[in-house]
């Protein structure tokens, strides 16, 4: 086997579980030739891994929005020849949907994915000459690694590795801080605006406060956010791998069910996780570091017990 392919276009946090596949398929097959192909947004992270070669973006998310441009077909046919340029011994397709199946289909070779009684959208079987039994009730980062798994033929065993560096990818800077990741494009997956000030104003007690954001409505909530501490800063927004290194470099990260957060924990970051509406069993970080998740779907977390978590895993400052 000399090249394979993997299809996980989105979202952040969807494209962070699969790096541990990616890892361990590069230390079972040393010698493949790894690709990727993933949203445009995502592809400075996946160009973060070590073991990826080739970098497909794809823009599925834009050319929606402007299919009656020439210019998005001459950006299509130039993704199909990009991905067409060489023939892959697997062609594995983990998101499981009928877009990344049919998306699949612009690489030749063996096409990979999960059966029918696996897989979300069930049409997307149509786009795999393999057909994967992978169990549904477990997280995300072990159906990934199963997956690639039983395509290249062998066993994931061990915690998952992301491949990330932290050390070496840490932004430089003049003293500890703490990055608050309040944004999220879920609006059930909100914390109240008045807890991240009062946990701001908690936290700027012993630690700088760093307020990223990824939208205007976002840059205002974060300006707001940060009135409640002197020791804070408000972001410019910045494209993901240099999220990546301002993350790599925090002390502690507090953070929604969202991408960001989960590329914290997989960093190995100290991170908090705020949860509200989803279920932490099947999405939750996981990585070498210290991690708190607080809240369950229905439930979120109240201000004091994520002051409190911050103490327990990251007790710089107190």
């Amino acid at each position: 086997m000399r090249d394979v392919l993997f299809v996980k276009t989105s979202s952040l946090g969807d494209v962070v579980h699969h790096l541990p596949a990616l890892t361990e398929a590069r230390a079972h097959c040393p010698d493949v030739r790894f690709g990727w192909v993933v949203e445009e947004a995502f592809a400075p992270l996946v160009r973060l891994h070590p073991a990826v070669a080739d970098v497909f973006p794809v823009a599925i998310r834009r050319w929606r929005r402007t299919l009656s441009h020439g210019k998005t077909w001459r950006e299509i046919e130039a993704f199909r020849h990009a991905v067409r340029a060489r023939r892959y011994d697997a062609i594995i397709d983990s998101q499981g949907l009928l877009k990344s199946g049919l998306i699949s289909r612009f690489a030749a070779g063996r096409h990979h994915g999960y059966d029918p009684n696996s897989i979300t959208e069930v049409l997307a079987c149509l786009c795999y000459a393999e057909r994967h039994s992978v169990e549904w009730r477990q997280h995300a980062i072990a159906r990934n690694r199963a997956l690639t798994g039983l395509a290249l033929g062998y066993t994931p065993e061990g915690p998952p590795d992301f491949g990330l560096d932290r050390i070496a990818l840490a932004a430089r800077a003049a003293a500890p801080y703490a990055v608050l990741l309040h944004g999220t494009a879920e609006p059930a997956k909100q914390w109240p605006e008045a807890n991240w000030r009062m946990l701001a104003a908690v936290l700027g007690q012993r630690i700088d406060v760093v307020v990223p954001h990824g939208s205007d409505a976002e840059h205002e909530r974060a300006m707001r956010i940060a009135e409640a501490t002197a020791r804070s800063k408000v972001l410019d927004r910045a494209p993901l791998d240099a999220m990546t290194r301002l993350i790599a470099g925090a002390s502690l990260v507090v953070g929604l069910d969202t991408g960001l957060l989960h590329l914290a924990a997989a960093l190995g970051v100290p991170a908090v996780a705020i949860f509200g509406a989803s279920e932490p069993g099947l999405t939750g970080p996981l990585g070498s570091g210290p991690i708190e998740v607080l809240g369950e779907n229905g439930a979120p977390p109240l201000v004091g017990d994520v002051a409190e978590a911050t103490l327990r895993i990251s007790p710089v400052g107190r």
